[in-house]
């Protein structure tokens, strides 16, 4: 940051400008923070997902789903194996009666992404 000096007319126009830089920086850090953790947890996911034949466990992708000046959504999903995502993830029924086994490796990632996130701005905004 640079000093400079400005007269009392012109400190709201100096704060004014101020805060719109400050705003751009927080929108990159955001931007470039929320596009790195979303390839982290698909990784993430990856790691951890069951595999018979990994078919599943590669289908996992992140996708910009909408992005304007203020805000960026990104979305990780299975490709083409998405029906099964929720059966693995929380166990289902059988049809004899018993019960498959959960295999969490969905929500971990969420939460392990959601901390990283906040940790990636907080240290972009502090630089």
């Amino acid at each position: 940051m640079t000093d400079r000096r400005v007269s009392v007319d012109g400190m709201a126009e100096a704060i004014a400008q101020s805060m719109e830089e400050y705003a751009d920086l927080s929108n990159e850090v955001m931007k470039q923070s929320v596009t790195e953790v979303s390839r982290s947890v698909k990784k993430d996911i990856q790691a951890n997902a069951p595999v018979r034949t990994g078919k599943y466990k590669k289908s996992w992708a992140a996708k910009k789903v909408q992005e304007d000046a203020n805000s960026l959504t990104m979305v990780i999903h299975s490709r083409d194996r998405y029906q099964i995502a929720h059966l693995l993830e929380h166990g289902h029924a059988r049809r004899n009666g018993d019960r498959v086994a959960s295999i969490p490796h969905i929500a971990p990632a969420e939460q392990r992404g959601a901390e990283e996130l906040m940790e990636k701005m907080e240290r972009g905004l502090s630089h």
